[in-house]
């Protein structure tokens, strides 16, 4: 799996660019050069994201959102889990065998 987040991700499982795999390792997002936390959706080559607007919600229930412009930036929080296999056990770390 690639260490960089897809151009265009979003949290919303009925959208096209709905990804699980990548949302569970955590995505951090810069917008404007302020880490954000309330990002419904990005497109780093577009250069917009879309927050919720407040605790509004349209009539099926999905909140409403305002699209910004601006520079995104995006990157992953904890690194893929065969990136973790790969690299062997932490330090510190035993095999369980007691001694």
């Amino acid at each position: 799996m690639s260490d960089t987040p897809p151009d265009r991700l979003s949290i919303d499982p009925d959208s096209p660019h709905f990804d699980q795999s990548l949302l569970e390792r955590g995505v951090g997002i810069r917008f404007k050069g302020v880490e954000r936390r309330d990002v419904e959706e990005y497109s780093i080559s577009e250069g917009w994201v879309r927050v919720a607007l407040g605790k509004k919600v349209d009539r099926r229930g999905k909140p409403l959102t305002i699209k910004l412009t601006g520079p995104v930036e995006a990157w992953f929080e904890r690194p893929a889990a065969g990136a973790e296999d790969a690299a062997g056990e932490a330090p510190g770390e035993d095999d369980g065998e007691q001694g």
